[in-house]
């Protein structure tokens, strides 16, 4: 694969340079102050980032697997009972490490391409009346199935029914390039990872913890070391780690979080709406349709899209990687094979994401598919000509 072509799967994302650099940077002593001076800095961006004001922030040498471990075994003590839908690969990977870890787990099985059913929560949580279930699990962003979740109607059910369970939110995938309101819809624990909308290698996993979560803490019976927070925040308190640290990808994280600040989190969010409004007109110019189920539902940043009964969806994938030299994402789980992925996710524009359709669209038309050259890519061009969405706006 000729590497210098941008990547158009849902994470890793590109890398920008200035971000690549400060990654790349010489051994630096991580007891001293200036590493201190890398990782506050840090903690402080991404908590403006996830507008979580009050929140403890954390970031482990892991991925976002390890921030979901971070989170139940933080939390929760085993035979606890916890309540998750399972509607794509990452909803079900998480339920599996509940299981494994000894947790009791109420599963909600939903099909593939539709959103977490709030109401359904909320009829489960009124009818816990001993107040069983300790915590909820919810993936914001379904990246196998370009499905995004509304986690204010969650809280909502929880508000409804007066549940005191953990809201325990899985933003890998959307966190820096969606609105995530932390302290708005009263998450407890959100994970991200630094691979998506940090723009970063993968290596860190980075989660928050609501004042109520830090407080279940020390109820806490599963077993944890390495991902125990009190550790952490032990250390940080002194500007420090509880063991040695990715001191070059913490400061990537600084820059990358800063980036974001610069740039302004309300057009973030608008340039990943234009991208992915593009992929979006693009698709139905081709005839297909995406796995997610309504517009409602629809991802900003990543887009499954399936290809008519019969037709591997993979072959595009390969095709791609192979003849063209670009990365898109196959179809896991349930849908593998029936769908392939664009991720339009961290460092990207509306021109690298023209490339991107280019090369789909000429994958398509080489495996004989019912595609004429330049039928997304002029529906793209369109919304990006005209620049068809309007930046989502913070509330004051």
């Amino acid at each position: 694969m000729i590497t210098q072509n941008p990547a158009f799967i849902p994470g890793p994302t590109n890398i920008p340079e200035v971000v690549r650099r400060a990654c790349d940077m010489p051994t630096l002593d991580h007891r001293s102050s200036a590493f201190r001076d890398i990782l506050h800095p840090a903690l402080n961006a991404v908590r403006h980032v996830m507008k979580a004001p009050q929140a403890e922030i954390f970031v482990f040498p892991s991925t976002g697997t390890g921030g979901w471990e971070t989170a139940l075994t933080n939390t929760l003590s085993p035979g606890d009972r916890v309540l998750a839908a399972r509607n794509g690969m990452f909803s079900h990977r998480w339920i599996d490490m509940c299981e494994r870890h000894g947790l009791d787990v109420q599963v909600l099985d939903v099909p593939w391409g539709e959103g977490l059913p709030a109401q359904r929560y909320e009829e489960i949580l009124t009818a816990d009346t001993q107040h069983r279930i300790r915590a909820i699990l919810a993936t914001h962003n379904e990246t196998a199935t370009g499905v995004l979740s509304d986690i204010a109607a969650l809280r909502a059910a929880l508000d409804t029914a007066d549940h005191p369970a953990l809201l325990l939110v899985d933003g890998v995938s959307s966190i820096g390039s969606v609105d995530f309101e932390f302290e708005k819809w009263g998450v407890d624990i959100a994970v991200a990872g630094s691979q998506k909308g940090f723009m970063m290698p993968a290596g860190l996993a980075i989660v928050a913890f609501s004042p109520k979560a830090m407080a279940a803490v020390s109820q806490a019976t599963l077993p944890r070391t390495f991902f125990d927070v009190r550790d952490m925040a032990d250390s940080y308190a002194t500007g420090g780690y509880p063991y040695t640290p990715a001191v070059g990808l913490l400061n990537g994280l600084n820059v990358a979080a800063h980036m974001l600040l610069d740039e302004g989190l309300d057009n973030v969010f608008a340039r990943h709406r234009r991208i992915a409004d593009g992929v979006r007109a693009a698709t139905q110019a081709w005839g297909l349709q995406l796995c997610a189920r309504r517009p409602e539902l629809y991802s900003d940043t990543v887009s499954a899209i399936r290809t008519p009964d019969g037709f591997d969806a993979t072959r595009i994938v390969n095709h791609a990687a192979e003849t063209y030299g670009v990365a898109f994402g196959v179809g896991l789980g349930e849908v593998a094979g029936k769908v392939f992925r664009i991720g339009h996710l961290g460092s990207l524009t509306d021109v690298m994401m023209l490339s991107g359709l280019a090369t789909a669209e000429m994958c398509m038309v080489d495996l004989g598919m019912d595609i004429k050259l330049g039928q997304g890519v002029a529906a793209a061009q369109r919304v990006y000509a005209t620049g068809a969405s309007e930046p989502h706006r913070e509330a004051a």
